[in-house]
């Protein structure tokens, strides 16, 4: 089995997450794609991060219908902070016969060389990158370093796909929900309802 490995926090899931993750399952060759949530890492802040638990619940009943998606916790029980090279690592002898791949944007994929062990990431697994919306910085940062990217990018284990571009943050909810802006059409609504009915995110009074 082919599976693609999409990892974040989640916090919350929203369209955008499963647009690119239903892409993925349809239009390549993957079987599957685990929505791989990352866990609370201990040296940083926890700011509006939700217990890793709430986040995992979310991505559960936002894709429980949809066998061709899957969530992960696999770095729950892993030591932190987590690696992606560790990660996989674990996952082939947990899964042996599966092949994985990971599922990143192409902003993740220009800081690739700054990964641990990246060199053997890219050696021995399939990437799958969808492009991304990019602010005007950042396409002053695309072009000082574009024959650099133009190098990984042409990798022969880099696949470009052509999966929708929409440019939608979970931070960009977690701000619309404080200040009390209508975002049912940006989640599912099982997301929706799970986070209307927690209250999370918004605002304490005081």
């Amino acid at each position: 089995m082919k599976v693609g490995l999409y990892f974040g926090t989640y916090n919350p899931i929203h369209v955008g997450h499963l647009i690119i993750g239903n892409y993925m399952a349809n239009y390549t060759d993957l079987d599957e794609v685990w929505f791989v949530v990352s866990p609370q890492n201990p040296l940083k802040t926890r700011n509006s991060l939700l217990e890793d638990y709430h986040r995992l619940a979310m991505v559960r009943v936002a894709i429980e219908n949809n066998p061709k998606l899957k969530a992960s916790d696999i770095e729950f029980t892993m030591p932190k902070p987590s690696y992606t090279s560790d990660t996989l690592i674990y996952l082939h002898e947990k899964f042996p016969t599966h092949e994985f791949s990971l599922i990143m944007g192409e902003d993740n994929l220009r800081t690739l060389h700054k990964w641990k062990n990246y060199e053997e990431i890219l050696a021995n697994h399939t990437i799958y990158v969808y492009p991304r919306a990019l602010t005007e910085q950042e396409r002053e940062d695309v072009s000082l370093n574009n024959q650099k990217d133009l190098l990984l990018f042409k990798h022969a284990n880099i696949k470009i796909c052509d999966a929708p571009v929409m440019k939608l943050s979970s931070s960009f909810i977690r701000k619309a929900i404080a200040d009390k802006k209508d975002i049912q059409y940006l989640l599912t609504e099982p997301v929706y309802n799970y986070l209307s009915e927690m209250n999370f995110y918004k605002k304490t009074k005081g």
